[in-house]
């Protein structure tokens, strides 16, 4: 398929565990459309999550071939998937990952910065306010509630418009109204910037919101 931004072609990840290997997941095949939302579904300890570290390159497979954008992953050291990451990607995780000693305005504007943008700290304000904390810019990440806290990821994570947002259970540590606010925003970004968008949620009024739902069961797709 010519469109395919992520192509999954029987990928495999095996742990190491005490015991033994541990297969996590189990032959995964798998086609995301440009400007498709896919939702990842399943019970906690899935695969969901391995699924799409595998997707952004930050867990690498033990099996099979990860494409994305047209790049293989397997060709890319970790170095290469990095600037990868940067250059196409943008990540939001359960956990807000904030650099507690910047403030939202800086960790918005550092990974701009890292990548050369002349323009890191005006586009940094203007994705903060487009998630609505333009008069928060100022505050450390101890001074956010949770929810404003995600919100400053997630402007981190589209402020380098990425082709590609990853978000592993964005609205994991909220509660449902903010969690609902988030996700808002999550699609607000989606369009505003057509990205691709990966959700994984075990919420399945998210899922809903997805234009296709995939449900992951001990390692293989349901």
């Amino acid at each position: 398929m010519g469109s395919s931004v992520l192509s999954l072609e029987n990928v495999q990840l095996t742990l190491q565990g005490n015991a033994g290997p541990v297969p996590i997941l189990k032959g995964i095949s798998l086609n995301v459309e440009k400007g498709e939302t896919l939702g990842l579904t399943g019970p906690s300890g899935s695969g969901k999550s391995s699924l799409l570290m595998l997707m952004g390159g930050l867990e690498s497979s033990t099996g099979g071939n990860i494409s994305v954008l047209g790049q293989d992953f397997g060709n890319l050291n970790e170095d290469a998937l990095a600037r990868f990451r940067r250059n196409h990607m943008g990540i939001v995780f359960q956990s807000f990952h904030l650099i507690p000693t910047m403030t939202a305005l800086e960790n918005v504007a550092t990974p701009l910065e890292l990548a050369g943008d002349a323009e890191a700290f005006a586009k940094a304000a203007a994705e903060l306010e487009a998630v609505g904390l333009r008069d928060r810019t100022d505050h450390y990440p101890s001074q956010l509630s949770g929810g404003e806290q995600q919100r400053v990821a997630l402007a981190r994570a589209a402020a380098p418009r990425p082709d590609i947002l990853l978000a592993d259970e964005p609205t994991g540590n909220l509660d449902s109204k903010t969690g609902e606010s988030i996700m808002d925003l999550l699609f607000n970004l989606r369009d505003r910037h057509g990205a691709t968008l990966v959700l994984v949620t075990h919420a399945p009024e998210l899922a809903a919101r997805c234009d296709r739902i995939i449900e992951l069961h001990d390692g293989v797709l349901a």
